[in-house]
């Protein structure tokens, strides 16, 4: 292609991606979102606290000449909240944000048009929660308000599918059988990704010990003597330390001394462990096997209370409240999707989350995506959780959807 034909297809492209993201915003600020530009430059310490394993290895991070960690923002969720924080170090007061901005992944497999390194965000934080508005109520805004911008951007909702989660749900479920704490945690930060989940859940069924036999048996008896308490934890920290500096080791990759600690204190304390009962097993298994559509998972989950005797009526009673409220927002719950073992990849999410996709796309690549993440902000700084919930949409896989609509 000539240049002058390549630079006019390039400024086309850009112009059309641009009035498309005028559109989104203006159903974000009309609704009463304040658009704001966070730094793309952002303390790396942040990120790698919260974001989880899967993603620190796909930031970009860096030394300044100063010596300050930074990375290139792989999300804008983060960077808006710390904006957040810095107007309201208390986090006391409700507020609401849009953006439009780039945001920055590595691409283990190589970019491609629909992951690349470089990818732009046009989205909403809803941090803090009104007076008089629940927490199902603003999950279904949130999804409400997503689907009337891409609607806006040119993609009607009956091209749209709906995929939802509840990872506030899935942590209830966890909560109703007999397990470690450890591994109820372990487990739940495994939603999202069923290959790894089935795996987990089949080895702490069997044999629970078997990642702690190649740590050597003294280092193991010390770890799995300690608890959770402050004391313990500096305890064990200082017995990992020990270990390393007499084998002249030294911690490596994205996790801190304290970090890896903990992982070693576990995984000792699964080696004395029997292995998880088989009917608590079983009753996981079937909660991450319920695929249905959204109104029908009130009816699911009584029958799988039912099955195991689970005390989980407060969470049925959870989401039948947020189908009522997405019916009112407008969100089709008959068509929407529900998977049990449905995740995101971020790792900071605590409840209600969702994507939004095209039929016949990869599930992988989906238009937007978002949901709740009640205990960031505690993360980025605020004295306390704070509710709050967000969603993005990938702009350039929304245009292209739009003109493949349009052939």
């Amino acid at each position: 292609m000539p240049a002058r034909a390549l630079i006019a297809e390039t400024v086309h492209g850009f112009d059309a991606l641009e009035a498309q993201a005028g559109r989104i915003m203006s159903v974000f600020v009309d609704a009463g979102h304040e658009f704001v530009a966070p730094a793309a430059l952002q303390p790396a310490g942040v990120f790698l606290d919260c974001i989880g394993e899967t993603l620190r290895a796909r930031t970009y991070i860096f030394t300044d000449p100063g010596g300050a960690e930074l990375c290139l923002r792989p999300d804008l969720t983060v960077p808006t909240c710390r904006l957040h924080l810095e107007r309201q170090p208390s986090a006391g007061t409700p507020a609401r944000y849009c953006y439009n901005g780039v945001a920055f992944r590595y691409q283990p497999a190589g970019a491609t048009a629909a992951h690349p390194r470089e990818f732009r965000q046009a989205g909403i934080e809803d941090i803090g929660l009104r007076p008089g508005v629940t927490l199902e109520a603003a999950d279904a805004r949130c999804l409400g308000l997503v689907l009337e911008a891409i609607a806006e951007a040119g993609l009607p909702r009956e091209r749209l599918h709906v995929r939802t989660g509840d990872l506030a749900l899935g942590q209830a479920m966890l909560a109703a059988v007999d397990m470690p704490r450890r591994w109820r945690e372990r487990l739940l930060g495994l939603f999202g990704r069923p290959e790894a989940f089935h795996a987990e859940l089949a080895r702490l069924s069997t044999t629970p010990g078997s990642h702690a036999a190649h740590l050597p048996v003294e280092l193991c008896a010390a770890l799995a003597a300690t608890h959770d308490t402050p004391t313990a934890i500096a305890d064990r920290t200082a017995i990992v330390a020990a270990h390393l500096e007499a084998r002249g080791l030294e911690p490596i990759g994205a996790r801190s001394l304290d970090e890896l600690a903990a992982s070693l204190a576990a995984l000792a304390r699964d080696g004395v462990s029997r292995p998880l009962d088989a009917r608590a097993s079983a009753a996981i298994e079937r909660y991450v096997a319920i695929h249905c559509p959204l109104a029908d998972v009130p009816c699911e989950l009584a029958k799988l209370a039912a099955a195991f005797d689970l005390d989980i009526r407060a969470a049925i009673e959870a989401v039948e409240r947020r189908i009522a409220v997405l019916r009112t927002a407008g969100v089709d719950v008959a068509r929407a999707e529900f998977s049990g073992e449905f995740g995101r990849a971020l790792a900071y999410y605590t409840g209600f989350v969702f994507e939004v996709g095209v039929p016949g796309e990869p599930a992988t690549s989906p238009i937007a995506g978002g949901g709740r993440y009640d205990r960031l902000l505690k993360v980025c700084g605020a004295p306390v959780d704070v509710p709050a919930v967000g969603a993005a949409i990938h702009t350039e896989r929304l245009l292209s959807a739009v003109r493949g609509g349009q052939r």
